[in-house]
Parts: C-alpha cells; sequence; structure tokens
C-alpha cells in the first residue's frame, strides 16, 4: 500500500488559522511542502486547491513537472471548505467542472471533492442527497471524458450509510469516496463498520487519528483533534486491512487538520504519522 500526505495538514502553514489557534512561526509555499514530502520518502500527495496559489497553464506545468521529478502519485483536491453546500451552490458546481481542467494539468487520474460539511448537517440530509445526486449525476459525464475519477469525502455531514446511497444514486466509477478515517467517528460513526461497506468505493483516503480535548465542548466539531496516526481512537491498520481486501490502489494520505494541544507541531505530527503508516503499509503487505 502507498503513503501520502495531504497538503491540509499544514494548514496554518499555509495561511489558514483557526479563531482557536496560533499562527505558525514560518510560512510554507506549495513547493516546500513538495520539498516536505520528499524529504519524508511518502509515495503521493494531495493537494488542496485552495492552497495552490495559481491556477495558470505554466504553472501548473511546473508543480506537475516537480511531482513527476518527485516521482510521487497524486490526488487534485477540490471543495474545501464546504464543497457543493449540499447541492445549493450552483457557483460550486461550476468551479469543481473547471477544476477537472486543473487536475488534469498536474496530472492527477483522481479529484477529491466535496458536495457538503458540517455547516450543513443539521439541515434535511434526504434533500442534501437528492440534490447531490443530480449535480453529480451531469459531473461523472465530465470526469468520463476527462478520465479522471470523483473522490466525494465524508466531510462530518453525512453517515456512511448516507454516502452509500449517494454513490448507489449516481451508479458511475467515476464517483467514489474519499474515505476520512476520522470525520465518520466525529459523528459517532463507527469507521470500521463504515469502511465494511465503502471499501469498494473508495478512490483516496484522508488518515486520521482522533482523541478528545480536554475542555472543548462535546458538540464542537475539534472535541475529537487529530492526533499522529496510531496515538488515537481510529483503528487505522484494521481500515487499511479493509481497504487491502478491496484491491484499494490508492494513497493512505496522512490529514491533519485540528492537532490536538499534546502534540506542539502538526509537522512533527505528520512526520511520526508518515511512519506509521509506512509500519501499518509493511504489515497489511
Amino acid at each position: 500500500m502507498k503513503v501520502g500526505i495531504d497538503s491540509y495538514c499544514y494548514h496554518r502553514y499555509f495561511g489558514e488559522v483557526y479563531p482557536q489557534q496560533k499562527p505558525p512561526a514560518r510560512q510554507m509555499t506549495l513547493e516546500d511542502f513538495l520539498d516536505r514530502a520528499k524529504e519524508l520518502e511518502v509515495d503521493g500527495v494531495s493537494l488542496e486547491s485552495c492552497f495552490i496559489p495559481s491556477f495558470d497553464k505554466a504553472y501548473l506545468a511546473d508543480v506537475k513537472a516537480k511531482i513527476d521529478d518527485f516521482g510521487l502519485d497524486r490526488v487534485f483536491a477540490w471543495g474545501h471548505p464546504d464543497g457543493l453546500e449540499g447541492g445549493k451552490n450552483e457557483e460550486a458546481y461550476k468551479d469543481m467542472i473547471a477544476s477537472f481542467e486543473h487536475a488534469k494539468s498536474i496530472g492527477a487520474d483522481v479529484m477529491r471533492v466535496v458536495g457538503s460539511s458540517l455547516m450543513f448537517r443539521f439541515e434535511s440530509h434526504e434533500e442534501q442527497i437528492a440534490r447531490l445526486t443530480k449535480m453529480f449525476k451531469e459531473a461523472v459525464k465530465v470526469a468520463a471524458d476527462y478520465d479522471i475519477k470523483m473522490a466525494v469525502e465524508n466531510h462530518i455531514d453525512f453517515t456512511a450509510d448516507e454516502i452509500l446511497a449517494l454513490l448507489s444514486n449516481v451508479g458511475s466509477p467515476y464517483l467514489g469516496l474519499n474515505f476520512d478515517t476520522g470525520n465518520f467517528l466525529r459523528l459517532l460513526d463507527d469507521p470500521i463498520k463504515g469502511m465494511a461497506k465503502l471499501a469498494p468505493h473508495v478512490y483516496a483516503t484522508h488518515v486520521k487519528d482522533l482523541k478528545p480535548q480536554r475542555g472543548v465542548a462535546a458538540d464542537e466539531w475539534y472535541f475529537f483533534s487529530s492526533t499522529p496516526v496510531g496515538e488515537g481512537l481510529v483503528d487505522n491498520l484494521k481500515l487499511a486491512r479493509l481497504l487491502k481486501e478491496a484491491d484499494f490502489a490508492g494513497l493512505l494520505a496522512v490529514e491533519i487538520d485540528f492537532l490536538h494541544p499534546d502534540y506542539p507541531d502538526e509537522d512533527e505530527a505528520v512526520a511520526q504519522s508518515v511512519q506509521e503508516l509506512k509500519r501499518i503499509a509493511t504489515e497489511v503487505g
């Protein structure tokens, strides 16, 4: 199995600092992130489009050349923070469709997409899934033209059963799942049971590990905060085994969003996570 890093791990370094966080001591560019991925000897990267500074063709060609030179697999990750807003944002849909060209420019054959988010989790899920079904039934036609598979993320919005319903409604090999190992837990939906249902549909991953943060209200999304892989509540080894059984060929990509205060620095947590995922990949075979 292959190990990767999602650039969202470094969101503070890219300038996105949550109100509850402190700014980092240094900033990071996309090129810095790619250099760090090479230093950590991973197999691939997932690039959040919100942290790509330009979509100029020449710039994206340079990015592709650097990724190719490093020998990395790559996922183009569209949709932070709220994606299609439960199927209500037509402008976001147009931007998603335009992003196929950007994904192609960096040589990605998988594009992570976001249908909804925690901002809409208390709105009717049935209505959201109906709207998203309609959008994705059109989007898969474009995906087929580009031969780029979409991987919709469970984004602290839908349960595993709801994600499965969405994928079944669309019924296309050009729409699968970006399985976030932590986000189902944040809905108190068991990720192991979810993976058992969804593994054949998984095209990409965000491998999180989480533990509760003392002093944070239980209904805050970051009550379950990110830890290095192997130090939280998520059995990522079992999840990897389920993916292996389903012949998953993508990346086990580390993602850290809100780092637990027990850990002082995202970069250290990423490095530790990469080593644990390499151990898991070796054990799984």
